[in-house]
């Protein structure tokens, strides 16, 4: 099926009953998605509870992407912040989940350059006292993303769950799909079924690889993508550092997050990510802890010298987590191969955006489900199908 043509075939399904495996932003975005639109949805994953793996990163930034040129990326990530804000707006809490702070970009490098006619007003060059306010010498180069801010991934993730129409069972180790007859079926390493529906969405992040494996005809290049994040308590700061932090949130190299909640509830500070690919361990190192010191250093070079010490050992706080990526950066969503492979659809691959496109995603797959008309032009729908995979 052609993704543009999804939206076009005859009739919605009769049977409206879909698994999902996975409880994560693309699992929860998914399921939340099918359930609005009236679907029975049973959402699978092997963890005890929600914010297992990626999703339960402590805070994360919904920004967009910006290029000169204005590229497939910078487009699709428009519209998957826009609505990442739009579902935050509705689900969450603003202020404790979520808010819409705006976000300071430093130019590092000359990168992220804007087109020389933006294609709306939410990204422009930042101003005199935007810099001054984020703690950067004057003339720095950098952006101002008035369409952005900082989200809690868990608790968005929570409340997608608590869905109207979604049923989650955890502690569900999956092993395997098949397709028996009509239906798709999901069983565990002893061959149990563990459930079975006409429609299975895999959103399992990097485990999506196995799974997916032995389907014929379909090879889809995920790689493990490791994260860490170092975090305090806004508490523990000294007052001259309280005073040097920004008023929203920076990114550039890295990101730097102030006055969100930290897992235990106080409020803190936020720095990371580390970049690790082809790696699939997740224990908080201490080199990692010194590398986000390092991006500090470089996106905002004050607050870094002044906040050194509480990187140390006795004070800094660390999580890290695995994401999944694929060479081009962007996600595979929808049908995997509707002739061959029929009811099967993919939303994994986000690789460091999943905040930005995992709504996004879980409504295109909604949607092309549901045979209604996509949310995205057909020349941005062909970068992100899940069927571009597929081999003839």
């Amino acid at each position: 099926m052609h993704p543009s043509s999804a939206s076009s075939q005859s009739s919605p399904p009769a049977t409206r009953q879909a698994l999902v495996i996975g409880a994560g932003l693309s699992g929860s975005a998914v399921a939340h998605s099918l359930a609005v639109r009236g679907w029975s949805v049973t959402v699978l994953d092997q963890a005890p509870g929600v914010g297992a793996g990626a999703s339960g990163l402590p805070a994360g930034l919904a920004a967009p992407h910006v290029s000169p040129d204005d590229n497939v990326l910078s487009r699709i990530t428009r519209a998957g912040v826009q609505a990442t804000l739009q579902r935050a707006q509705v689900l969450l809490q603003s202020g404790t989940d979520w808010a819409l702070t705006g976000v300071l970009e430093h130019k590092l490098a000359g990168k992220r350059k804007l087109p020389a006619d933006p294609p709306d007003q939410h990204s422009a060059p930042a101003s005199a006292a935007q810099i001054a306010a984020a703690g950067l010498p004057p003339g720095t180069p950098a952006l101002w993303h008035a369409q952005a801010g900082w989200i809690r991934p868990r608790q968005l993730v929570a409340a997608q769950l608590q869905t109207p129409g979604v049923q989650v069972r955890w502690g569900q180790q999956v092993q395997g799909i098949e397709r028996r007859g009509d239906e798709w079926a999901v069983t565990d390493a002893q061959g149990q079924t563990l459930g079975q529906a006409p429609f299975l969405v895999v959103a399992s992040a990097f485990d999506s690889l196995a799974l997916l494996r032995p389907l014929p005809g379909f090879a889809v290049p995920l790689n493990p993508l490791r994260g860490q994040v170092s975090f305090g308590r806004l508490a523990d700061l000294t007052d001259a550092q309280r005073q040097r932090l920004p008023p929203f949130p920076v990114n550039g190299h890295g990101s730097f997050i102030s006055g969100v909640p930290t897992p235990e509830g106080p409020p803190g500070w936020f720095m990371g990510a580390t970049f690790e690919r082809d790696c699939t361990q997740t224990p908080v190192r201490v080199e990692d802890h010194h590398a986000n010191q390092l991006r500090l250093a470089t996106l905002l070079p004050a607050l870094g010298e002044a906040m050194a010490t509480q990187f140390g050992p006795d004070r800094v706080h660390g999580w890290a987590g695995l994401r999944c990526s694929l060479p081009n950066r962007l996600p595979a969503v929808g049908p995997i191969d509707a002739l061959r492979l029929p009811g099967l659809c993919l939303s994994t691959g986000m690789g460091a955006r999943g905040i930005s496109l995992a709504v996004l995603c879980g409504e295109l797959t909604a949607a092309w489900l549901s045979q209604e008309a996509l949310p995205l032009p057909a020349a941005l729908l062909k970068h992100l199908a899940a069927e571009r995979f597929a081999s003839a």
